[in-house]
This record gives C-alpha cells, sequence and structure tokens, in this order.
C-alpha cells in the first residue's frame, strides 16, 4: 500500500484511540449525574439539568467510543458463516459492506450538519459569512450576544432549556470520526486482498 495511505490508517487509529478512550470515561460523569438526580429527588433538592445533562453525555460516549468501537472491531456482527471463511474472503466482505457504512454514515453526516446549521440559526446566509459573525458574536458578548447578533440560537423544548448546538456538533464531529474510521477500515480491508497487513 502507498505510504500516504499507510500514514493515514494509522493516524485515523491512533486519533480515534486517543478520543475514543477519553470517551470512555463520560461514562464517570455519566453516573456522578445519575447519582446526583436519584439522591436530589430524596432530598428534594434542584434537579432540573440532570435529565439533558445525562442525554447528552449519552450522546458524547456513545458517538466519540463509535469509531473507536470501529477500530477494534467490537461491533454486532451475525457470524453465521463469516468465522469459516478465510482470511481474504473475511476481507472482500468487509470491504463491501464497509462501503454501504459509508454512504450511510455520508447521508447521516449531512443531516446532522444541516441540523447544526439550523440549531445555530443559519437561515440562507453564505457560510463563512455566518460563521464569521457568529464566532465574533460568540466571543465578544457570548451566548446572548450571538443569539441576538444572528436572531435565533436553538434551545431544547424543556424548563432548563439549553442550547442545542453544543450537542449537534457533537454528533457532528462524532459521525465524521466515524466515517474517517470506517474509510480507514476500508483501506485495511484492501490491503489484506493484496496481502499486505496495514
Amino acid at each position: 500500500m502507498p505510504r500516504v495511505i499507510t500514514a493515514f490508517v494509522h493516524g485515523v487509529d491512533a486519533m480515534n484511540r486517543f478520543i475514543g478512550r477519553i470517551a470512555m470515561y463520560l461514562i464517570f460523569v455519566l453516573i456522578g449525574v445519575l447519582l446526583w438526580s436519584s439522591v436530589s429527588k430524596v432530598a428534594f433538592l434542584p434537579s432540573l439539568w440532570t435529565l439533558e445533562t445525562a442525554q447528552f453525555v449519552m450522546v458524547g460516549y456513545y458517538i466519540l467510543g463509535g469509531p473507536y468501537s470501529i477500530q477494534l472491531g467490537s461491533n454486532v456482527r451475525m457470524d453465521l458463516f463469516y468465522g469459516g471463511w478465510s482470511v481474504k474472503t473475511k476481507a472482500w466482505v468487509d470491504a463491501f459492506t464497509v462501503l454501504f457504512l459509508m454512504f450511510y454514515l455520508g447521508v447521516l453526516l449531512y443531516g446532522a450538519l444541516g441540523s447544526l446549521a439550523y440549531a445555530m440559526g443559519y437561515f440562507g446566509m453564505a457560510p463563512l459569512e455566518y460563521f464569521s459573525e457568529f464566532l465574533g458574536a460568540l466571543f465578544t458578548g457570548g451566548f446572548a450576544q450571538a443569539g441576538e447578533t444572528l436572531g435565533y440560537l436553538e434551545r431544547s423544548s424543556t424548563a432548563w432549556r439549553p442550547f442545542l448546538w453544543p450537542v449537534k456538533l457533537l454528533l457532528a464531529v462524532g459521525i465524521f470520526l466515524m466515517l474517517l474510521q470506517t474509510l480507514a477500515e476500508f483501506f485495511r480491508d484492501i490491503g489484506r486482498i493484496r496481502g499486505v497487513e496495514i
């Protein structure tokens, strides 16, 4: 395999391994939030934020851990015939199925970016103009100023009403990382078909 492809595969693997291991620790944050929720209900303490915080942490845990799971091959697979096949046949089947996953992740990323743009108030401006105006307002006056400048930042419909763009940004980044890891797995499968281990 060309060095560029090998470097890409190793770089994506290292990045997703690092991010995936950090994401694993989000489970402890989730446990803390859920414990606080349980204690606060018994002690009549405020817990308005716990449900959505738990949901947002779960999104981060799953979406940032997904690429690492793909890398380790720990995804669920129906193994009726697969286990008895040769390495080369497995590589052919994996390369073929990875193409479907890349298509699915591409469509999912497109939807996630559209949802993120909506959450951040993007309504028809040129993207560069929109993001430069939003970031300028965000750094000079915070979220309130950014919302006033752009007119709208999507919020949750619950009583706590947190902004939704951070979790939607996390979704888009996580799906992009999964797409990169899937592309790396495709190159790895092509290498196995050729008899080269990447």
